[in-house]
């Protein structure tokens, strides 16, 4: 008798534990969610900027009762935009902090080694990365570890190819590129390059600068020597100003165009002035085109707490596509059930933005839009 309560004792707590393992951060009352994203160094900003959003998101969710009844909180970790800091975060989100499933990560390369290194390998799914890298958006028929990566912007070849189709439409041949030099300057460069293909061109010259520098006077140097018509910068705010500054300093007055991780409005804030007319690929909507229903709640949620900007309304989306996937789930909640809730989303519309998946896709959406910095640090259309 004493033998078979030992026996049922340790039935109960193998299948407690394989329960457990099955809901690894859900409890009855709460799901918690990993990020982690630069909130200090020279792209601190940036992620600072989304995990306001996706905080006062959350809160907005856990004041209406949560999803089925659990509240929603969110554990971040530093990466400095540094990869191994980003893939070490990964794995203390999963391993240590126990988190549920991943939101926002910041960086093609950081991104790209903690799905190959962490995410991947544990089955943890991530919803949304500031990266628009092809090696992220592979289908998990190629590639298994991206299964569990869902993109919600569109890729750099997308926001590439509308820049260079833009410029020759205007009789622009002479077109050099400055590129960071990592995984999202290397993929922007390929996006480039490829686009130029399309209409038998090339990269009238191509310069570099590392992540997290401005040094880029021997960059400058180098695409002056071409006196280009224009230069598309795949390069972060503080770089693309040091630049543009350095371009302007030696009479070079090319159209400038980058992509879409610059901030259109930290690049202002850097730049002021000279801004004006710099060309910017968006792959979200206006953050203050209120006509749209995603910006006018994102609109909402802030407040008076914050200005709108783009890296704002993304963080409000990827936040909004974890959300309604775990809606969809119920309160039998799993990852596997939540990769397939997500594998479900056809066409979801979040309110004029929309995001798509399936078993083989995960890019999320193409949306690219073209902008210019006006008069007073306004973006135009």
């Amino acid at each position: 008798m004493r033998y078979a309560r030992a026996l049922l004792c340790a039935l109960l707590c193998w299948l407690g534990s394989v329960s457990a393992g099955e809901t690894v951060g859900v409890t009855d009352n709460s799901i918690l969610i990993g990020m982690t994203a630069p909130f200090s160094g020279p792209n601190g900003a940036y992620g600072l900027d989304m995990k306001r959003v996706i905080q006062a998101y959350f809160r907005q969710i856990n004041q209406a009762g949560g999803v089925h009844g659990r509240m929603l909180s969110l554990r971040v970790l530093d990466d400095g935009y540094e990869t191994e800091r980003a893939v070490a975060n990964t794995q203390a989100l999963i391993k240590e902090e126990k988190a549920f499933a991943l939101l926002a990560s910041y960086g093609s390369s950081p991104t790209t080694a903690a799905m190959n290194k962490a995410f991947g390998i544990a089955g943890v799914p991530l919803i949304g990365a500031i990266s628009g890298a092809d090696s992220l958006r592979q289908s998990p028929l190629d590639n298994p570890k991206n299964r569990y990566m869902f993109n919600v912007r569109a890729s750099y070849a997308n926001e590439t190819e509308a820049l260079v189709n833009h410029l020759v439409s205007l009789g622009i041949k002479n077109i050099a590129v400055l590129y960071q030099n990592d995984g999202f300057g290397k993929s922007g460069l390929d996006g480039v390059v490829s686009a130029l293909k399309k209409h038998a061109l090339a990269p009238s010259a191509v310069a570099t600068v590392e992540r997290n520098s401005v040094d880029v006077a021997q960059a400058a140097q180098e695409i002056a020597g071409v006196d280009p018509q224009a230069v598309i910068m795949v390069t972060l705010y503080k770089p693309t100003a040091a630049f543009v500054r350095s371009m302007r300093k030696a009479d070079q007055l090319p159209q400038f165009m980058t992509l879409s991780p610059v901030g259109a409005d930290l690049l202002v804030q850097e730049l002021g002035d000279a801004a004006r007319g710099i060309g910017i690929s968006q792959v979200m909507p206006s953050p203050w085109n209120d006509t749209t229903p995603l910006v006018r709640e994102y609109q909402a949620l802030l407040g008076t707490q914050g200005k709108p900007s783009y890296y704002g309304v993304e963080a409000y989306a990827m936040a909004r596509v974890l959300v309604d996937a775990l809606r969809e789930v119920g309160r039998d909640l799993t990852r596997e059930k939540l990769v397939t809730a997500l594998e479900s989303m056809k066409n979801h519309d979040l309110g004029g933005y929309r995001v798509s998946y399936s078993a083989t896709e995960r890019s999320g959406s193409r949306f690219v839009d073209l902008t210019v910095i006006g008069a007073g640090g306004r973006i135009l259309h």
